[in-house]
């Protein structure tokens, strides 16, 4: 970040330009996702993985326009006049953002970022950007997924409120694979959930076994909540692959599958500490290949 003394002018007042940058993770889908029992009650489980978007932001006092690139990244434009404008700034600048999320997969690449923005925009700035602020932000834009807390947390995307942190699990690979087509965010949130009485109360079972599972750093369970998890979601948005690869992972001796719940990504949950593990991730990952004809490998964060 670079600061400069001009940028404690009164509001509205010119200042010299500055550049921020940023950056936040997102995730492969996530561990679990759906309604609980109470008020508010939509909620996701973060599956957070080494993949990013990185904003740069650079404040521009005598323009009065601000530009995003890529253009068509106006949800980070909107979220960027937004702070501008609650700094009593007329300026305008410039937003890059390159990210490695694909879009539209249930990635949370949209959150990533609009978090790594907001980021970025504070730090030109020289303002805070606690994650309060940041979510009352996005709450005016979209359902949002928790990637701005560096942990597994249970989230509600849809109010963007954070219900707990869970903790942290050792890093996993994910083999994955593409279904095709993307899914609008907030269209995919107004639509209504088929949540019966007893499938909200398995989700708050599955969350109370999430919880435990990652404090006690369990992997199998939580592959296994990851599993019920996504076969759930079969009523609400089904995956082709699935059963397949369930197939696959079960073959392998992998620990679940996981799904991007509103997106368009199946994927393997694999150990990686075993003695194994390189040859296991190759022989899913052709199998993933012959099943789908496309497939990806990440690598989730451990925040330890």
């Amino acid at each position: 970040m670079t600061s400069f003394a001009s940028l404690t002018a009164p509001p509205g007042a010119p200042r010299t330009a500055a550049t921020g940058v940023s950056a936040a993770f997102g995730t492969f889908g996530e561990l679990l996702q759906g309604r609980l029992p109470e008020d508010d009650g939509d909620f996701l489980v973060t599956l957070p993985v080494a993949r990013w978007s990185v904003a740069r932001f650079e404040l521009r006092p005598h323009s009065p326009e601000t530009l995003v690139r890529p253009a068509h990244k106006r949800k980070a434009l909107r979220l960027t006049s937004m702070i501008l404008e609650d700094e009593g700034l007329t300026a305008g600048g410039l937003l890059r953002i390159d990210s490695t999320l694909p879009e539209g997969k249930g990635l949370a690449s949209s959150s990533a970022d609009l978090v790594a923005t907001a980021r970025a925009v504070g730090n030109a700035l020289g303002t805070p950007m606690p994650a309060p602020r940041i979510e009352a932000y996005l709450a005016r834009i979209e359902p949002t997924d928790g990637v701005l807390y560096p942990s597994i947390v249970a989230y509600h995307h849809r109010s963007v409120r954070l219900r707990a942190t869970l903790g942290s699990l050792p890093s996993m690979a994910v083999v994955g694979v593409d279904e095709g087509g993307e899914v609008d965010t907030v269209a995919f949130n107004s639509i209504p959930k088929p949540f019966t009485a007893a499938d909200q109360r398995e989700y708050a079972r599955l969350l109370d076994r999430a919880t435990v599972a990652v404090a006690r750093r369990d992997l199998a369970e939580v592959g296994r909540v990851a599993t019920a998890s996504a076969w759930m979601n079969q009523d609400l948005r089904p995956k082709r692959f699935l059963e397949p690869m369930s197939a696959v992972c079960e073959a392998a001796g992998g620990l679940g599958v996981v799904v991007g719940h509103s997106g368009t990504t199946v994927g393997v949950l694999l150990e990686m500490g075993t003695p194994d593990a390189s040859a296991r991730l190759a022989s899913v990952a052709q199998a993933c290949q012959e099943l789908a004809g496309n497939v990806a490998v990440y690598r989730t964060l451990s925040f330890d």
